[in-house]
């Protein structure tokens, strides 16, 4: 391992094709700084920020990662800052011209003998936590399961010591919406495999109104392609109910039918199972210009080796994937699952079309400040969260798997509806990764926070759960902290190991996408 001095002025240049670097040192550095290369700053440039490494003339190409991220709208000097203002988006990848299966990635070795301890399901799925669900059909019902809940955590759970906790699958769907638009088909198939997430043990239970458009046996029927759940009658609880009189009625039927379910639940022990049967979620968020180059790149490497573990790896976030979908096509399994890749890119392009915007709406103002300039340069970085793996099955949003292996579940860009979509589709356990920072947590769903650069991961400490920083300044490899990730994710998997947002109980409220009309 070479430490290098993190004083002297360094820059990170991702592919020898590229005319532009990044500048690696905390506050940036200020004009005149000479790298060791000889380049000279003629400008103060921020941290995270492009520098250009020769004379780029107005109109050519500004490159980084090997691919172009958009074209110089001036002429920009040899040592100069190449903010946002300078670059020039270019067009979308044409979906219609995409090679297919063309650079299947060879399988790669097994990796053998790594476990971790989770609850087997009768459905065969393995989850990371013991938790009991409350699932509500409609929002209006969403404050008193709030109620419960609490009542839940004080009063009967320290009876039930072997169950992690209660969750309320509370969201704002179900009425006051076009129940019977074609695009309602992915909020209510979220609705239902939510339910069916393995962390909790396939104990379901229902609270509704009874009034409401999403009415439970719907919610429960789900959506065509889904396998519809089988409830007793008991297992619902409508507040209109005329056997309801009062508040504490309510509260007491809701209470009954969740002390069923928590005795079961509490009868569930860990045991040893292969890491085989993980699903993980890969998302990043509040990202800058290190996500691509520290922290996505280690994912990726994680994401490798929990695929020759055989396990199940997601990456999603359409908006950041589409202007490098070029480089994925390649990579599926066979042209089926390219076909299907691209109608997930197609759809969301019309969804966008629909709502009378582009993707140049993203990235976010911290995104900016981070040093992205636009959604070219940070789709490049982003997918490298899905590693070197062949892509075996492409998700609508909200669906589950069929396969093990690297997958891409499709889910709007939004952190909160992205980590929404991904627990519907079957995640046990998230990685974010973040160069902006966020205390996103979700309650249902272990959530690994891991820093793109040293400085955010030293001024939250105690928020973030793993450095990749350490890659931008030479102190470890790419290799090192995906291993180190890696290992982490079977500590947390297996209840050895807490994340900073489950210590502090930081989760953020459910969001589930819903491109339908609202009437």
């Amino acid at each position: 391992m070479n430490i290098i001095n993190k004083e002297a002025p360094l820059y990170i240049k991702v592919h020898e094709k590229d005319n532009v670097a990044i500048v690696v040192n905390n506050n940036g550095l200020t004009a005149g700084s000479v790298f060791p290369c000889g380049l000279v700053l003629k400008e103060h440039i921020p941290q995270g920020h492009k520098v250009a490494l020769n004379n780029i003339a107005k109109g050519d190409d500004i490159l980084r990662y090997g691919e172009v991220i958009g074209y110089a709208l001036r002429d920009i000097a040899q040592g100069c800052w190449i903010d946002e203002s300078l670059v020039g988006l270019p067009t979308a990848p044409n979906l219609a011209s995409l090679p297919l299966a063309t650079a299947i990635p060879p399988a790669l070795p097994a990796l053998e003998g790594y476990t971790f301890e989770g609850y087997r399901n009768s459905d065969g799925s393995v989850g990371t936590r013991n938790l009991l669900a409350i699932t509500t059909s409609v929002h209006c019902v969403a404050g008193v399961v709030d109620y419960v809940v609490s009542i839940i955590e004080r009063q009967l759970l320290p009876d039930f010591p072997n169950v992690d906790g209660v969750v309320a699958l509370n969201h704002l769907y179900g009425c006051g919406v076009a129940i019977n638009a074609p695009a309602a088909i992915i909020p209510i198939r979220t609705l239902h495999n939510l339910a069916l997430n393995p962390n909790f043990g396939g104990e379901v239970m229902v609270v509704g109104l009874g009034c409401e458009k999403l009415q439970p046996e719907r919610l429960l029927q789900g959506t065509p392609d889904v396998q519809p759940i089988s409830l007793d009658e008991d297992d619902i609880v409508r507040l209109q109910d005329e056997q309801h009189v009062g508040f504490e009625s309510m509260v007491n039927d809701i209470l009954r039918v969740a002390k069923r379910h928590l005795q079961r639940l509490n009868q569930r022990r860990r045991e040893t199972v292969p890491a085989s049967e993980l699903v993980v979620g890969m998302q990043c968020g509040g990202s800058d210009a290190f996500s691509g180059v520290t922290a996505n790149p280690a994912v990726g490497f994680a994401s490798d080796l929990l695929v020759r573990c055989g396990a199940t790896v997601m990456f999603s976030e359409v908006t950041e994937v589409r202007d490098a979908i070029h480089l994925l096509t390649p990579r599926v399994i066979d042209p089926q699952t390219g076909r299907r890749l691209l109608e997930e890119m197609a759809w969301y392009d019309d969804y966008l079309n629909s709502g009378q915007t582009d993707r140049s709406a993203n990235p976010s103002p911290g995104n900016k400040k981070g040093g992205l300039a636009n959604v070219v340069e940070k789709a490049l970085g982003s997918i490298a969260k899905s590693g070197s793996s062949a892509i075996v099955e492409v998700l609508s949003p909200g669906q589950r798997p069929t396969r093990r292996g690297l997958i891409y579940a499709a889910t709007p860009a939004s952190d909160f509806i992205c980590g929404t979509q991904q627990m519907a589709s079957g995640i046990t356990l998230q990685v974010f990764t973040t160069g902006r920072g966020t205390p996103y947590g979700l309650a249902a769903i272990p959530v690994i926070k891991m820093a793109t650069r040293s400085a955010l991961a030293e001024r939250w400490h105690d928020l973030m759960d793993i450095n990749a920083g350490t890659i931008a300044t030479g102190e470890e490899s790419i290799e090192q902290v995906g291993w180190r990730l890696f290992e982490l994710i079977l500590d947390i998997a297996s209840g050895r190991k807490q994340s900073w947002s489950d210590r502090w109980g930081i989760h953020n409220a459910l969001a589930v996408f819903n491109p339908a009309p609202v009437t």
